[in-house]
């Protein structure tokens, strides 16, 4: 099982070695303690495929960029190691909006202030995300922890990127212990309910503890899960022709299950 790990993630290297930028989308979620401790761990299941990572946080409660931000981006971008730099983004791509109300031009921007960086972490809100992925190969991480809160949240904002963005397959990232069954329980519930209200698809899904070390080894899920963002991200898609991408309107309305149930 290693030396299939090994080999997997060998041909992952390989295969971005010269490729374009690829672009993970991550759903922010405020009601997740620790939510911070989740981009590190995927930041670090990217270094080891030898990938540098830009995170840019646009969330919520993330710090304000700075006002060099609408004149040079680049220079805003501070490098926390070799391998992760990051972006202070709150409020910046609807700065980018344009007459269709898409904001995929701040992708655009970020890629051309960073161009040396393999994967681009976009952490912001579901609204954000639709001005900005509609219609693209890419697929969503969903934050949660074990707080029905931040997993009524979570459902939420895969609702609206399937209605708004078009966009039907996800995977989720949990802050809590991996072997805690209620984390099992959670995936099998946003699962049902995806398939059975929205028509789309959690595809995979792992836990990172935020209490345990960070010198830790990280689980083969949490290598897995990275691997497939990175597969379901062809390089260059979201930044190519980023003019096309308009948000949809909701095609139907569908209640949220996690609400009724609280």
């Amino acid at each position: 099982m290693s030396s299939m790990l090994q080999d997997q993630a060998h041909g992952l290297r390989r295969l971005f070695a010269a490729s374009k930028t690829r672009f993970v989308p991550v759903v922010s979620n405020p009601r997740v303690m620790g939510a911070g401790v989740l981009l590190e761990g995927l930041c670090a299941a990217f270094a080891e495929l030898n990938l540098k990572t830009l995170v840019v946080d646009a969330g919520v409660h993330s710090p304000q960029p700075s006002e060099l931000a609408q004149v040079d981006l680049s220079n805003c971008i501070e490098r926390l190691s070799p391998k992760v730099s990051y972006l202070a983004a709150r409020g910046l791509p609807l700065r980018h909006i344009n007459a269709n109300g898409s904001a995929a031009a701040f992708l655009e921007a970020v890629a051309a202030a960073a161009p040396d960086v393999d994967v681009i972490l976009l952490h912001a809100p579901a609204a954000e995300l639709a001005r900005i992925v509609a219609q693209r190969e890419v697929r969503p991480l969903l934050l949660a922890d074990t707080d029905p809160a931040s997993v009524t949240e979570a459902y939420a904002g895969m609702k609206w990127l399937t209605q708004r963005a078009g966009l039907m397959v996800y995977s989720l990232l949990m802050a809590c212990h991996p072997q805690l069954r209620v984390a099992t329980r959670i995936a099998q519930q946003l699962h049902s309910c995806a398939d059975g209200f929205l028509g789309s698809v959690l595809r995979d899904w792992a836990c990172l503890d935020p209490r345990a070390s960070q010198h830790a080894p990280l689980t083969p899920e949490l290598r897995h899960l990275a691997r497939e963002l990175l597969l379901a991200a062809p390089p260059g898609a979201a930044v190519d022709a980023a003019s096309d991408a308009i948000p949809l309107r909701p095609a139907r309305t569908a209640s949220n299950p996690f609400v009724a149930a609280h």
